[in-house]
């Protein structure tokens, strides 16, 4: 089956934005791809100057106008969704960071609020978000059982996994992945480690522009690169063919050969 993976530079208006995800579910149905996966943040760009009453301000639920449009375009268009948005949280001034999974009927079938917020390297995304508390369970699509994670989270292993222990064969990593010293190779790295250790294919949306790296990758279960959109933005088409899933798994068996039995026993 075919996915499409889009790279663009979000603005901060909302509308325009939304209009440009529709066109991109269009095109991507027209090319033939069964489902696409957009970046963090597509919604809308947050500045630095935007404070977090005025970014609780523009975030909405998931019944809202934003993710009821992107359903409709699916709908239309026929094809599964995998996108964000700014979640509307009961905490005051604070928005969740949440992936949703629309299918071809337009119905959310799934959704994830990320749980490892970016309190890091000069950002502190705390202080406008809050963390999800649950790792939602992978869920079927026309490329297989998908698990999802956001940005940040690429770096704690645990979560990654945790979804492939539990049937995940792809894992869709919505990022807006920020530029900085030795930033890129840390984004090629784990998102290749996370194919290999886990036997699966990655698929990492990525931002471009403002202060992000763009660099949208798809990686294969024994982690090789077939997709890298470098600093274009667009639409990248990647087959994803299951049963190099399970000649990975089978002739390197890690998820089998773990020892959990034991890991428990190191006491710190």
């Amino acid at each position: 089956m075919k996915a499409a993976v889009i790279q663009f530079r979000a603005s901060t208006d909302k509308e325009e934005n939304l209009k440009k995800i529709i066109s991109f579910i269009s095109k991507s149905s027209a090319k033939n791809a069964t489902l696409c996966a957009f970046p963090e943040f597509m919604m809308f760009y947050t500045n630095s100057s935007q404070t977090p009453k005025q970014l609780a301000s523009l975030s909405e639920t998931i019944y809202g106008n934003f993710v009821s449009s992107v359903a409709k375009a699916a709908k239309d268009n026929r094809i599964q969704v995998v996108g964000s948005f700014y979640e509307k949280s009961r905490k005051k001034d604070r928005v969740y960071d949440t992936t949703f999974v629309i299918d071809k009927l337009g119905r959310v079938i799934s959704t994830y609020r990320k749980i490892h917020l970016y309190d890091a390297l000069g950002f502190r995304e705390s202080a406008k978000m809050t963390p999800g508390s649950r790792i939602s369970k992978p869920v079927k699509t026309s490329i297989g059982k998908i698990g999802m994670l956001i940005c940040y989270d690429l770096r704690f292993p645990e979560i990654s996994r945790s979804l492939a222990a539990a049937g995940s064969e792809v894992l869709v990593i919505p990022s807006a992945w920020v530029r900085g010293n030795l930033k890129e190779d840390h984004w090629i790295t784990l998102n290749k480690t996370r194919a290999i250790e886990n036997g699966c294919y990655v698929i990492a949306p990525d931002q471009i522009g403002h202060i992000y790296c763009g660099r949208s990758l798809v990686v294969d279960p024994y982690g090789k690169v077939l997709l890298d959109m470098k600093k274009r933005q667009g639409i990248g088409i990647v087959e994803i063919d299951l049963n190099k899933v399970r000649q990975t798994r089978k002739v390197l068996p890690l998820l089998k050969n773990r020892r959990t039995d034991i890991y428990p026993t190191l006491k710190a």
